[in-house]
């Protein structure tokens, strides 16, 4: 990893070979005909744009067919085929095969995105905060602007409307989606298949896993029509050959200050990977007690386990001295260049030293602020209680002053998942919240008032009981008319978890306030300003960094070097059985039923993944991989372990993006999973041209 750091020499402004999360708006054309002879127009960015799109729980997709047939990963399909599943019912370890449209089986809370109209919204927030305010005040007005350009669009349009925050609040822009939430599971293979090697070869490469799902959209009880779909080419690229990502990356930091790094480096890092490491332990408990213990935490299990090892590779990376120490130069550039125009000098010479006092002010406290503001598990009953009890109360306020989360433009979707149908697990949820209850009392000490208000007195393992005995939260109407019913219905409660969470909701706004107020308020004017000193600097050459929004990735498919290895730029199911056979067929190297039976009538020729050299990272997890012909020949699941520093720093020296394999995801359909139907719908919606790149427009 470090002789591969040592190599990663990209400037944070101006992108450097294919380094970049563009967003749609700012395409590098000059770079793209500059390394690759090829400029996409208009058309081929509101085709790539639409047919893109984003799963709201975490991760990509895109519409393959005219069918408003969806192809993602089983990775990212995995949190609903775990709410399907049941005891005897197991989806995520055995897989779901539609065979017919009828077998299509709704999603309990599934929210669908595509980005329909894009605008910049700059000059509107930015006139709403004068320069020269408090930074409390400058926050406050900024996200009550914010909250006024998301409603009016909302209100206007019936859209999901997002203002999006660009180059640490150099630009605004507003995202306007159409949401689809009718979404219904067609095809998953088998976990095994999915993540064939599991831990071991997860970030590496050769890799060997079909990560892929399909879901259907639907509307009016009907298929949707997607006129615009990236066709399957099972021809796949030829290695060299240009291919782009159109993705949504959930987060870099990148742009973030050296001081702010340092932050991520020393406190927040290692206090994340603790609390990891601490989930693991406790879902690998509840997973030895039997079976159905096992199939309940098992994608609880894999999420913690992925971020584990995903957070462990960044930290590495952040505390490489040459990463650092080519940081810190970039900003020193940056910074002295800044104080070579006095006008510059005198609007943002001092931003830098602000963010890194906000920075100061967070490290020092920043093991109660997480404890107390941080989630109990979103999803869980527990999060539900919390989360409600923030609803009825914030919906008081005036819409600009509220959480964010609770403005008007977000209360249709956070109500679509806070009141979802999916199972919960009374048993496991009381387990986790007594372990999670022991790590507070044992950071904080017994005698922390937060902790004493978990507690009332009792022991962890009796405060989560007393905090779950009888509760209806897992009710969905429940919930529904506590929400109905307002403040008065939350305060008047008796459910023993509600009463838990309305002791939290003190705690956690005092933390969260004196956050936003004290340090993000900083943070971010000092952010525009700095954005401001790089645009002056460097014009707008430099991409901004993820925010969970639709980027366009460029690369090529392309093998590389490791030590004295050349690793090829694909793997093959022949290459898939052979390394099963090499670990005598041994966990996580055996092969699940139906790909076992299939070794006899596969194609062991047949490509399973391959890698490229786009930027990408966390989000980006079922991002199409298209041609320049817009033809779909991969599936983004996963970097490998010299890309995690992609976080803060781009190289493509060996950090690779994996793809499955346009034709190994048709293979698996056809001789392993019996699914006819659904290649041929891929068959049709391809473009009858010899042209095997050729677009569908």
């Amino acid at each position: 990893m470090k002789t591969a750091l040592a190599l990663l020499f990209a400037l944070a402004a101006p992108a450097l070979a294919d380094e970049g999360m563009w967003t749609f708006d700012n395409v590098p054309e000059d770079q793209l005909f500059e390394r690759h002879g090829f400029v996409p127009d208009a058309a081929w960015l509101e085709h790539a744009r639409l047919a893109s799109l984003r799963f709201n729980d975490g991760g990509s997709g895109s519409f393959v067919s005219p069918e408003g047939l969806v192809l993602t990963n089983h990775h990212v399909a995995m949190g609903q085929l775990q709410k399907m599943s049941k005891a005897g019912r197991d989806y995520v370890k055995d897989g779901f095969y539609a065979r017919t449209r009828a077998e299509e089986t709704a999603c309990p809370d599934l929210e669908i995105n595509q980005l329909v109209s894009y605008e910049d919204v700059s000059a509107r927030i930015h006139e709403a905060v004068p320069s020269g305010l408090p930074p409390a005040e400058a926050n406050e007005r900024r996200k009550a602007a914010t909250a006024a350009v998301e409603k009016e669009c909302s209100d206007m349009t019936g859209s999901r409307c997002d203002v999006v925050e660009l180059y640490a609040g150099g630009e605004y822009w507003l995202y306007r989606y159409k949401k689809y939430t009718d979404v219904r599971l067609v095809m998953a293979p088998e976990m095994q298949a999915a993540f064939f090697g599991g831990d071991p070869d997860n970030f590496v490469f050769p890799r060997y896993a079909f990560d892929f799902a399909f879901f259907r959209v639907y509307e009016g009880g009907k298929p949707v029509p997607s006129a615009k779909f990236f066709a399957f080419d099972p021809a796949g690229p030829a290695e060299g050959e240009l291919v782009f990502v159109t993705g949504h990356p959930g987060s870099t930091s990148r742009l973030l200050t050296t001081a702010q790094l340092a932050f991520e480096r020393d406190t927040a890092g290692p206090a994340i990977l603790k609390t990891l490491e601490r989930a693991r332990k406790n879902y690998q408990e509840w997973t030895a007690r039997g079976a159905e213990e096992a199939r309940q935490a098992k994608g609880g299990l894999f999420g913690v386990e992925n971020s584990l090892k995903v957070r462990t590779g960044e930290l590495l990376g952040l505390s490489d001295a040459k990463l650092f120490a080519k940081k810190e130069a970039d900003e020193a550039d940056l910074r002295a260049r800044t104080m070579k125009d006095p006008a510059l000098a005198k609007e943002a010479g001092g931003a830098w030293d602000e963010a890194a006092a906000a920075a100061k002010k967070l490290a020092a406290r920043y093991g109660v602020y997480r404890t107390y503001a941080g989630g109990r598990r979103a999803h869980s009953m527990t999060g539900h209680a919390e989360t409600l009890v923030r609803w009825v109360a914030e919906v008081e306020k005036e819409n600009g002053k509220r959480y964010k989360e609770f403005r008007d433009s977000a209360l249709e979707s956070l109500g679509f998942r806070v009141f979802s149908a999916a199972p919960v697990y009374p048993e496991m949820e009381r387990f986790l919240l007594a372990r999670k209850l022991e790590e507070y009392r044992d950071d904080l000490g017994a005698e922390d008032p937060f902790v004493k208000a978990l507690l009332g007195g009792k022991s962890p393992e009796d405060a989560a009981a007393a905090a779950l005995a009888g509760t209806k939260m897992g009710d969905p109407a429940f919930r529904k008319s506590l929400v109905a019913g307002g403040r008065k219905a939350v305060e008047a409660s008796t459910d023993p978890l509600v009463a838990f969470a309305r002791r939290i909701d003190p705690f956690y706004r005092a933390q969260r306030d004196w956050y936003e107020d004290e340090v993000e308020s900083v943070a971010t004017t000092a952010g525009e300003r700095i954005a401001k000193a790089r645009f002056a600097v460097y014009g707008k050459s430099a991409y901004p960094d993820a925010t969970f929004t639709l980027r366009l990735a460029i690369g090529r498919a392309l093998g590389y070097e490791q030590g004295t290895t050349q690793v090829p730029f694909k793997t093959t199911l022949g290459g898939l059985y052979a390394r099963s056979d090499a670990f005598d067929g041994r966990y996580p190297f055996d092969l699940p039923p139906m790909l076992a039976a299939a070794r006899g009538k596969a194609d062991l020729k047949a490509p399973v993944d391959f890698v490229s050299t786009n930027d990408i990272t966390g989000g980006n997890s079922g991002s199409p991989t298209i041609s320049r012909g817009l033809r779909l020949v991969g599936l983004i699941f996963d970097g490998n372990v010299e890309s995690m520093v992609n976080e803060y720093l781009y190289g493509e020296e060996r950090g690779r993006a994996l793809s499955v394999h346009a034709g190994g995801i048709v293979e698996a359909l056809e001789s392993v999973y019996g699914m006819g139907g659904l290649v041929k719908e891929l068959e049709a919606a391809a473009p009858k041209t010899g042209d095997p790149h050729a677009a569908h427009h």
